[in-house]
């Protein structure tokens, strides 16, 4: 037989193109269209109802960035249409970007009732499946002319609404109300679905040449020029093919209705809003249409938005979790970023997601559902035990750059050796279609083959929402059983971690450690400002929590602040949503963080100082200032009294001292001058700061003398690098940044601005482009650590900051803090995963050490590090940097520019408990007050 297998496939292709699809909708007629464009933000449909319409015509370009406009759809049913499927047909003016990142909208009913929204994959909204003839039509289109900003990285101030223009970017293309012809539309998704999996079967298989004799004999049976006429003729070729069952040993798929939301990204979070109410509210019809539909939804808050601003789609949503098509999944406030949270924070991520789930469902969730965070940190699997959580669910791990992930199922163990069976789905998608190459893909990849025969499967247009369609679930109908390709089965995720921990959990691997993400490392630094936010914004709550606690207890007349404290919480942990705190979002989501970070950084200190106050009132006051320590650790700092003094006070853990006149042998610190250089030093530390404004000498006292500093080196060198990442610029740190750098060693000016007896400090000052940098590198009386008050006005484009520490060390391993303890990662690149950690996070502080002596590098707002091993003329030393800013164009044109301010420090002769110790100190600084 000859073989003409392309000229069929040809033929198939240009049929389906230019005959089949378009005769989906037999007849078509135009919807009269009036609009009201709103004057600024969003509002609500009872505002849009009463607002007066203005004629509108198709073709009219409409949408300036980031308005709404509300279009009135009208017409009535031909009576020639009576007894047919009649739908309305919706294309405000969409291009080929993907649901999500262009214009959408939702339909509401003449009395405002959301229906479902809209979007490039999802245009129609069913009038009825057996219309009647001159029904009327009266439709409300909510349209939201959001631009689409991530073109090729390239800088665009479409991100923020003040900087984005008032140019309409869409052209309206029609709103009609058309025939739906079902015949042909289940034709087209007979030929999709098995001209997809022919493509995917080896040329030498008999089923793919089984199905493309099939699909001739239906384009023979096919009379192009009346399609719907004869579509049934077309099908009855296929069903033979379509009926052979997947064969017993097929991979089973365990699909779930999917879409992925970021909570803000490349839209603010006042779209988000309206991206879950258009996504819940197709969900919820489509479930009506497809009893079988399980759609799994995770991130409370996107649910307490909903409940919030759209009441109808609330309502559905719960009758669908009652009908068992709705699974609240992932146990979270919202997909959080897994590596910058604090541990507080991160349990409290757990805590309010489940509580919010448990409240208003009824459901006690059983997963951790992280698909899109940028790697996970060590400290998840005991947290989720300790939350009653099972399983854990990612997808991003699919992105690694450099090396693949050995496991799909399996055993992943945390930092103190709790484990959580955890899935990592083959299919390398949370967005599947149900495209045969996805589902082969899965099959292909699955790791576990041989032990294992199941896997996840989400689908559903995510990321900028929109969820599964009625398309998606036909394929998943055909895909039930199908010769030649995985079985699909639409299940809970709980059905299917289920059953693969019952097949497969004894045998399972153990993965121990951190999941670390080899990509979009530059997340741990970028967006200064809003990971500063986050920082000082988890120390406040514990700050606030801690003294109103106190005050509630001591004080009967207090009434502790719990609703404010709540919603405070609530804030914080939206901001660490894995496009905010990754710094990864448009400018107008960062200019809001801040603002927001803020405004709750202000009402966390007014609560503390009335507790404080309370606390006073109790009888634990004085009429003296005294200082508070929310640590669990005593201290003995020098703090700034009110008149400006600075006093050395002990103060016990979680306790209160007064400012006191410092009595006879109060530790003291010293400052002199020698050979050009400062020489600080106090009773464990000698400094000497150089000419240049470097550290060119720092000698533990209480270690013999020890340097700290390898021979010839110099310490708190700032170092620039240009920053050119292959892609994804606000992500990515790519390794050839290395390369090349600049040495900031000149100095404006260095001059001692403070000589003791309590604190000493020495001010550099460094211009260099159009930046500048003031850092004062201070001793205090009595402090085992080198602090470096550091306020930068950063004006660079596309480079990227570091601060070196070069330390006579000789580290294998560092250890740096995450959540609740710390984990160890090589200093070597001895294989390829430990070259991959070329940039890593830390929280509070990163320790390096060898037998018998260890430093570490304490920061305030910092998590980007880099750890080297470095030879100098005595030995093997080992370098620690922080990375400190960065000045990606993209998304966010401007990232950081601007005057920052933060504080990082040096503690010699520090094991792991005095790193914690300080870098807790660091961050929650002695608070003073009456």
């Amino acid at each position: 037989m000859h073989d003409d297998r392309l000229l069929v496939e040809g033929r198939l292709e240009r049929a389906l193109r230019q005959f089949i699809r378009p005769a989906i909708h037999t007849a078509r007629t135009p919807l009269t269209l009036t609009v009201w464009h709103a004057p600024g933000e969003p509002v609500p449909v009872a505002e849009a109802l009463a607002a007066a319409y203005e004629p509108f015509e198709p073709g009219t370009l409409w949408g300036r960035p980031w308005s709404t406009s509300w279009f009135r759809l009208a017409g009535r049913v031909p009576e020639e249409w009576a007894g047919r499927h009649v739908e309305v047909v919706v294309d405000p003016g969409f291009n080929d970007e993907g649901p999500g990142f262009q214009a959408e909208g939702m339909l509401y009913d003449a009395a405002g009732v959301p229906l479902k929204g809209v979007h490039p994959r999802n245009r129609h909204l069913t009038v009825a499946t057996r219309a009647e003839g001159g029904e009327p039509v009266d439709l409300l289109l909510e349209a939201a002319a959001n631009p689409a900003v991530l073109r090729d990285f390239e800088p665009t101030f479409l991100g923020d609404v003040r900087t984005a223009g008032d140019r309409p970017l869409y052209r309206f293309a029609g709103a009609e109300l058309a025939v739906f012809d079902d015949e042909v539309w289940h034709l087209v998704l007979d030929i999709e679905v098995l001209s997809e999996l022919m493509r995917e079967l080896p040329a030498d298989r008999p089923r793919r040449h089984e199905i493309l004799r099939a699909l001739e004999d239906a384009l023979d049976a096919l009379d192009l020029h009346d399609v719907p006429g004869t579509a049934d003729a077309a099908r009855a070729a296929l069903r033979r093919v379509l009926a052979q069952p997947a064969a017993a040993s097929a991979h089973r798929v365990s699909a779930t209705g999917h879409a992925h939301i970021d909570s803000a990204w490349l839209w603010p979070l006042r779209e988000t809003v309206r991206k879950a109410s258009r996504t819940f509210a197709n969900v919820t019809a489509l479930a009506r249409d497809y009893p079988e539909l399980v759609f799994a939804c995770s991130q409370a808050q996107q649910y307490a938005w909903v409940k919030e601003n759209q009441p109808h789609v609330w309502e559905r949503i719960k009758k669908a979790v009652t009908d068992g098509n709705w699974a609240p999944v992932g146990s979270m406030w919202v997909e959080s970023d897994a590596n910058m949270p604090g541990g507080e924070a991160l349990a409290r991520q757990i805590v309010h997601g489940k509580r919010f789930f448990a409240e208003e469902f009824g459901v006690e969730t059983e997963e951790i559902w992280l698909p899109d965070s940028f790697g996970y940190t060590a400290a998840f699997p005991q947290l989720a035990k300790l939350a009653g959580v099972r399983w854990f669910l990612t997808q991003k791990l699919s992105w690694n750059q450099s090396n693949k992930m050995p496991h799909h199922t399996f055993w992943w163990e945390g930092i103190d050796g709790t484990r959580v069976f955890t899935h990592f789905p083959p299919v390398d998608t949370y967005n599947s279609q149900f495209l045969a190459a996805e589902l082969a893909h899965a099959e292909r990849n699955f790791a576990e083959k041989g032990r294992a025969s199941r896997s996840l499967v989400p689908f559903g247009w995510g990321d900028g929402g929109g969820g599964p369609t009625r398309e998606m679930l036909e394929r998943a109908r055909r895909l039930r059983s199908l010769d030649g390709s995985p079985r699909v089965e639409i299940e809970k995720p709980s059905a299917f971690f289920a059953a693969a921990e019952e097949e497969y959990a004894a045998a399972a691997p153990v993965w121990s450690g951190e999941l670390y993400l080899e990509l979009h490392r530059a997340t741990y630094t970028t967006q200064a400002k809003t990971k500063k936010g986050n920082r000082r914004s988890e120390h406040a709550l514990r700050e606030a929590e801690l003294w109103c606690t106190a005050a509630a207890l001591r004080d009967p007349s207090y009434a502790y602040p719990y609703d404010a404290l709540d919603r405070i919480w609530k804030t914080v942990l939206l901001h660490q949503f894995h496009d905010i705190l990754p710094g990864s979002s448009i400018a107008w989501v960062h200019r809001e963080a801040r603002d927001t970070y803020a405004a709750a950084l202000a009402e966390l200190d007014a609560l503390t100082t009335d507790a404080v106050r309370h606390l006073g009132g109790a009888g634990l006051g004085s009429a003296r200032e005294a200082a508070l320590n929310a640590s669990p650790y005593p201290r003995a700092e020098v703090v700034e009294a009110d008149d400006g003094a600075l006093v050395h006070v002990d103060v016990p853990a979680l306790g209160a001292r007064t400012l006191s006149p410092p009595p006879s042998g109060t530790p003291h610190v010293q400052a002199q001058q020698a050979d050009g250089a400062w020489v600080l030093e106090n009773d464990h530390l000698r400094v000497t700061v150089d000419a240049d404004g470097l550290l060119s000498s720092v000698r533990d006292l209480r270690a013999a003398g020890r340097e700290v500093l390898p021979p010839g080196n110099r310490g708190n060198l700032l170092q620039l690098h240009p920053d050119h990442p292959n892609q994804w610029d606000a992500w990515d740190i790519d390794k050839h940044y290395r390369r090349k750098h600049t040495d900031l060693t000149a100095a404006d000016s260095v001059e001692l601005v403070e000589s003791g007896p309590l604190r000493a400090t020495v001010r550099v000052v460094r211009s260099f482009g159009a930046s500048r940098i003031t850092q004062e590198l201070r001793l205090a009386a009595g402090s085992r650590r080198v602090d470096i008050v550091t306020d930068v006005d950063w004006q660079e484009s596309e480079k990227v900051l570091k601060a070196a520490f070069p330390l006579d060390v000789q580290a294998e391993r560092s250890a740096a803090e995450i959540q609740f303890g710390h984990v160890h990662r090589p200093t070597h690149t001895n294989t390829g995963w430990d070259a991959a950690r070329f940039e890593i996070c830390a929280h509070r502080w990163l320790r390096v050490a060898e037998e018998g002596y260890g430093v570490a590098l304490l920061n305030d707002s910092t998590y980007g590090h880099d750890v080297t091993r470095t030879p100098h003329a005595e030995g093997l030393g080992t370098t620690v940097r922080l990375t400190l800013l960065r000045a990606p164009h993209s998304p966010d044109p401007e990232t950081d520019l601007g005057t920052h301010r933060f504080t990082y420090a040096l503690l010699p002769g520090a094991a792991v408990g005095d790193a914690v110790a300080e870098g807790l100190a660091l961050n929650l600084p002695l608070r003073t007050a009456p």
